[in-house]
């Protein structure tokens, strides 16, 4: 709900200020431009959906 929101908003923010896409587009780029940045996110991301590694005794 809380996502929808927030997408909602921005959206309405670009449509009253046009402009603002330059920005928007911008600051995605600039952080999709360092992996490690991505790598965390997607880390966050894919960790619930990973299976767990359980450990074996020789």
């Amino acid at each position: 709900m809380t996502k929808w929101l927030l997408v909602g908003a921005l959206l309405g923010l670009l449509i009253v200020f046009p402009s603002l896409l330059a920005v928007v587009v911008a600051l995605v780029a600039a952080i999709l431009g360092k992996p490690v940045v991505v790598a965390f996110a997607a880390g966050l991301l894919l960790r619930p959906h990973l299976p767990r590694v359980r450990r074996w005794a020789p």
